[in-house]
């Protein structure tokens, strides 16, 4: 959003906007302020940041579900959302996301994803990226063992603790 002001009738110098928005782009600046004499020039890029750290993903063992047997009386049970729900509510241990933001599987679309079923893991395997607010922090997987499932979708958006990956030791 641009919003030059001068006193004079000249038009913008769209080439000059231009390439002050690539250098915007380019050194990942959010907000320029220009001004000479009574000319004044004010772009800004996207939403205001928000600097947040990110934790590293926590591991945490899901008991089983008991038997069906031990169930109480017939009360009838709403079926999961989606089979990514059903699967992290399976019990086993999982890798968790430690942000918000959208899950994406791979470096870029055109890339293989990070991990997969049956891929071997150790803590400092990237598993995925989580994009917020145009960062993409790389997940790294925080654990050692084997992928048993993923979880979640390429694009998904994904919430502090939503298990994307299940593993087993």
């Amino acid at each position: 959003m641009a919003e030059p002001q001068s006193s004079g009738n000249a038009p913008f110098d769209l080439e000059k906007l231009q390439q002050l928005v690539e250098m915007m782009e380019k050194h990942g600046l959010s907000e320029v302020h220009l001004r000479r004499g009574d000319e004044q020039w004010r772009l800004r890029r996207g939403a205001k940041e928000v600097l947040q750290t990110v934790p590293q993903p926590s591991v945490q063992y899901l008991p089983p579900p008991p038997p069906a047997a031990a169930a109480a009386p017939a009360v009838q049970a709403s079926a999961p959302a989606s089979p990514a729900a059903a699967d992290a509510n399976a019990g086993g241990l999982s890798i968790k996301s430690p942000t918000i933001g959208t899950f994406y599987s791979s470096p870029s679309p055109t890339d293989p994803p990070f991990v997969s079923v049956g891929t071997v893991v150790t803590p400092e395997t990237v598993v995925c990226t989580i994009e917020q607010m145009k960062v993409f922090n790389q997940i790294q997987a925080g654990v050692s063992g084997t992928i048993t499932a993923v979880l979640v979708q390429n694009g998904d958006a994904v919430e502090f603790d939503t298990p994307l990956f299940r593993y087993k030791s």
